[in-house]
């Protein structure tokens, strides 16, 4: 345990994702014995994340406007929507130059263990932009992990009598891995593969 502010920078950096205790530690001390202009950047960008990046009004992606660069792109097909958990998928999927459709983010996936059920999810947006009736196929790329397929599975049930065309991204994508780990390669053959999900 340290004195006040440090104490208190340390608390606040374990408290992000992915870091421990001593990552937390580690940080904070750089933090500590960096120049302050280095600080004064990291603020700066803090900063300004919050105060201009929002999200997608139609998928939920990040954006710095009400809709994100994908949506706003006329060259995108809007008949066709990749269905992901995180912003971070989009960015995955995008590397691949294999996409040419619509993203739609569900801000997570179902895990009964943390109480996250589909009514957490972006779902019902998902369903609405359905009711028009342009999209003719939906590709499921939740990650390939018990929470991901379960995701999968529930929309896939979902959507399969609304006569979709429903995908999941095909083998090729370790199985407890994350998407955005996977190089373009293996992401985009798994893209090429997609096989159809019976709900």
């Amino acid at each position: 345990m340290y004195e006040g502010a440090v104490q208190d920078l340390i608390d606040e950096l374990g408290r992000l994702p992915g870091v421990g205790p001593k990552s937390a530690q580690r940080i904070a001390f750089h933090l500590l014995a960096a120049d302050a202009d280095d600080v004064r950047r990291l603020v700066d960008a803090l900063t300004q994340v919050k105060a201009r990046v929002k999200f997608c009004e139609v998928c939920g992606n990040v954006a710095e406007e009400e809709r994100c660069r994908v949506c706003r792109d006329p060259r995108r097909s809007p008949t066709v929507i990749c269905v992901v958990e995180e912003p971070k998928d989009v960015v995955a999927i995008e590397r691949t130059r294999e996409f040419r459709g619509t993203y739609h983010v569900l801000g997570g996936a179902i895990n009964p263990i943390d109480n996250v059920g589909p009514d957490d999810l972006r779902i019902s947006q998902l369903m609405s932009r359905l009711a028009d009736g342009q999209v003719t196929e939906i590709i499921l790329a939740t990650d390939p992990n018990v929470e991901g397929e379960a995701t999968a599975t529930y929309l896939a049930r979902l959507l399969g009598p609304m006569g979709l065309r429903v995908t999941r991204l095909a083998s090729g994508l370790p199985v407890g891995g994350d998407l955005e780990y996977a190089d373009e390669v293996t992401l985009g053959r798994a893209f090429e593969g997609r096989r159809v999900v019976h709900g």
